[in-house]
């Protein structure tokens, strides 16, 4: 049983935290007093997407919302390092966009079978005890914590990738069109909004082929977002030809002239790029009515004037569809060998300001007057104070040191610090003696 079509779905990710570094000095017969040999942690694992052919749908993302990678693992003794966290692969299909949900931009849009993509990078692994040694701290009796893990929230939007879309009002007969011409079998029947998922199907014409999508009907005021229209449109922004399927025979009361233009207007509203693309229309239904009545001339003229091409068919009696698609075939070769426009400017995620923090090593000050304590926070600090063994006064001197470095005693003392007084990092409180 084939998968419902889901096109777009929100989860959360979240990379591999960095292992420790060990705290652990050589024992061995006739080394009573060896030195530190604590081993470095391993990286956290990577969230990475890959691009799979093989999908067709999101919907395993309806189930399940939340991915973790591996944790990376902490250091060992005699220098020997953690093992690294295992990547989580996340398989989506050809054609998907990722989205950082917070700021609304582009991470990465997948569009080749087997592309990659890391999406959030593991923390990097804390180094051992091995690496604090030097000639006044002999044995330092800390190491580094490990690097967090990034977390964030992702909205995937998956966008078909057809050579060919057929666009149109709904019950115009793209499906029927799409049944004949390829491959593909999708349902039909005589009411508005049949087709709601979009179908794929591949055409073989002239010993070439080409991918054709039917995208699910389009209705007045979708580029606004009525009905399912953002559902609908964004579908034919990757295709490179269209065919606009239009009823020519008013079976429904309908003006095939006011249709061909309410549709275009709808494309053009939503991005003025899709109207740029070959588009040819296909009068269908002709078996319905006459090609040389008045109403069929006048809706040829109305397309021609327009300048679009008209091809008269009927997709159930299989009448025309031969010539309609070789037209398709020769424009898709025509775009195909010019050369590519310059899209516009995208709006991406900017993973160089995301991994540099300008804050990192910022020491913020503050006061709380509940409490009447003095605090420091920062996230280099709390990297820092996590690392802190307290029953050492080798380590707790190296987070004062670090403290004091950063200029952040001389701040809290402007503020009104004295001896006695508490200061707390985090949920821990040191009494403040001045060196």
């Amino acid at each position: 049983m084939s998968k419902m079509f889901v096109d777009r779905a929100r989860i959360t990710i979240k990379s591999g935290k960095g292992g420790n570094g060990a705290v652990t000095f050589r024992r061995e017969p006739y080394v009573p007093e060896g030195g530190p040999d604590g081993g470095d942690g391993g990286r956290g694992g990577d969230v990475v997407f890959v691009a799979d052919r093989n999908l067709r749908t999101l919907m395993d993302f309806r189930y399940k919302r939340k991915y973790e990678a591996e944790n990376g693992q902490d250091g060992m003794k005699r220098k020997r390092f953690g093992k690294a966290g295992e990547d989580l692969e996340i398989r989506v299909p050809m054609g998907t966009v990722v989205i950082d949900e917070e700021t609304g931009l582009t991470m990465k849009d997948l569009t080749e079978n087997g592309q990659r993509f890391v999406a959030a990078r593991g923390g990097k692994g804390g180094r051992g005890n091995v690496h604090f040694k030097n000639s006044v701290r002999q044995a330092p009796n800390f190491a580094e914590a490990g690097g967090e893990a990034k977390e964030r929230q992702v909205i995937l939007e998956m966008k078909l990738i057809a050579d060919v879309g057929l666009v149109g009002f709904p019950n115009v007969g793209k499906s029927s069109l799409l049944s004949v011409a390829t491959s593909a079998q999708p349902k039909i029947a005589n009411y508005h909004f049949t087709t709601i998922d979009p179908n794929l199907g591949v055409v073989n014409i002239f010993d070439d082929s080409f991918v054709m999508a039917d995208i699910a009907g389009i209705i007045e005021g979708a580029s606004q977002g009525l009905g399912l229209g953002f559902r609908f449109l964004k579908h034919i922004e990757r295709t490179k030809v269209l065919i606009h399927v239009v009823d020519v025979s008013g079976s429904e009361g309908r003006d095939p002239r006011d249709d061909f233009d309410k549709i275009n207007a709808e494309l053009a509203a939503y991005s003025p790029k899709i109207l740029k693309k070959p588009q040819i229309v296909a009068a269908n239904k002709i078996d319905m009515t006459d090609e040389n009545s008045k109403e069929y001339l006048e809706f040829k003229a109305h397309v021609e004037d327009a300048g679009y091409k008209v091809f008269p068919i009927s997709a159930p009696l299989n009448l025309g569809v031969k010539e309609l698609l070789s037209a398709a075939l020769l424009k898709l070769q025509r775009v195909e060998q010019s050369p590519a426009e310059d899209e516009d400017p995208a709006q991406y995620f900017d993973f160089e300001a995301d991994q540099a923090d300008p804050e990192y090593r910022e020491i913020q000050t503050g006061y709380d007057e509940e409490d009447g304590v003095y605090t420091l926070r920062g996230k280099q600090l709390d990297k820092i104070f996590r690392s802190t063994n307290f029953n050492d006064m080798g380590s707790l001197r190296y987070l004062y040191k670090y403290i004091e470095k950063r200029g952040a005693i001389d701040r809290l003392k402007e503020m009104g610090l004295e001896e006695g007084d508490i200061i707390r990092i985090e949920d821990y409180d040191m009494e403040y003696w001045d060196e």
